[in-house]
């Protein structure tokens, strides 16, 4: 089988899965036990929180450990619309966001009266300053936009975005950058809260991360004990959180020369997809290089993944959270690409493990596909 959804989630480091498995046998204590065997458990989470500040140039108080980025996600805009609701109950994200940020919108509004603001994006699929400016209200206390978007690739101007936010309003902004991690520089000094995830980067699942800005006050969601500065409850998971260090490391020590490779591999697809017949690009040009987003106009996007996964090559249709429900894409939607689009895409994404010849085959393969199944 020839992988190309790495936006979905990547396979395991070596090294992190070596340390995983030291750690887990080694050091199983409970890292809040005051006995040495906890200790040890604690010393070790502290260091990798430690090293993961260090390394996104932040404050260890700034970096909480959650079991995924839709936990984190929740807790950012949860956390904080629950805790900074005497100062307004606008909240503005865009209309192409992961499942996880909009549904935690939706629950908002639905059940805790909170008022939502849909950005709409260009046919670029990127949110545009004007309609940020024009959304924005007395009462808006938080502006949750992601980084890069997990189904074109489309990249958003987090910075120009974020800094008109401080500057007009009373708000905060929040980032979803899984899809940045380890690939782009992350903008963590123009945003105050930020999420993250390790299964993104060849590293654990069920391991995700939360930068949040000093003294910056969220509610916990889960309440139990003194983990995570009081703001998520429940027994720590030690070796996971240990491994964030490790896996971070090894993705920024790489991020360059990965990322020019990758590049190569995203021109080659681009400008075969450019000139094949019977498909139209849905990713924006100057977007992330690790996706790219195509429909094929003949061929709906569930024949063309059985069809693909039937000669072997794995590659999603649309967010992997969503992809148990009806092929069709609310992100091209929103984009205005129509439901023909919205329904007969599919999503290439890269790696620096994918190879050209891979790429070269699966260009071949996707040919014959459309030839054989086209109506």
């Amino acid at each position: 089988m020839i992988y190309l959804d790495y936006a979905a989630t990547t396979p395991l480091h070596e090294e992190v899965l070596e340390g995983y498995y030291k750690v887990l046998k080694q050091y199983y204590g409970n890292s809040d036990s005051l006995h040495e065997i906890g200790r040890k458990a604690d010393r070790l989470m502290k260091q990798s929180r430690m090293q993961v500040a260090s390394s996104l140039c932040v404050k260890e108080t700034e970096i909480f450990f959650t079991s995924c980025a839709s936990e984190s996600n929740n807790m950012a805009i949860k956390g904080y619309a629950f805790a900074n609701a005497h100062k307004g109950k606008h909240l503005i994200t865009t209309a192409v966001e992961h499942s996880s940020v909009l549904e935690t919108m939706k629950q908002l509004e639905e059940v805790f009266g909170f008022s939502i603001t849909y950005l709409p994006v260009s046919e670029d699929g990127v949110v545009r300053l004007s309609d940020l400016a024009a959304a924005v209200r007395e009462d808006t206390i938080l502006v949750s936009c992601m980084y890069i978007n997990n189904e074109t690739g489309a990249i958003n101007p987090i910075k120009e975005l974020a800094a008109y936010v401080h500057t007009h309003t009373k708000a905060v902004f929040h980032c979803d950058c899984v899809q940045a991690l380890g690939k782009y520089e992350l903008p963590l000094q123009d945003v105050d809260m930020a999420t993250m995830s390790a299964h993104k980067i060849y590293g654990l699942k069920g391991c995700g991360l939360l930068y949040k800005r000093e003294h910056l006050p969220i509610i916990a969601l889960i309440s139990a004990g003194q983990q995570e500065q009081h703001l998520r409850g429940g027994t720590s998971n030690a070796p996971a959180y240990t491994m964030w260090a490790k896996t971070i490391r090894l993705a920024l020590d790489h991020q360059r020369e990965h990322f020019a490779y990758v590049k190569t591999l995203h021109e080659m697809l681009y400008e075969a997809f450019s000139n094949m017949e019977g498909f139209v690009i849905n990713s924006p040009q100057n977007g992330s290089v690790y996706i790219l987003n195509v429909s094929c106009e003949q061929i709906g996007s569930e024949i063309m993944l059985n069809a693909l996964n039937a000669r072997g090559f794995a590659v999603s249709a649309q967010s992997t959270c969503a992809s148990k429900g009806k092929p069709h894409s609310y992100v091209l939607a929103a984009m205005g690409l129509g439901e023909l689009r919205a329904t007969h895409a599919i999503r290439i994404s890269l790696s620096h493990l994918t190879t050209i010849a891979e790429i070269e085959q699966f260009l071949q393969v996707i040919k014959e596909i459309y030839h054989e199944y086209r109506t």
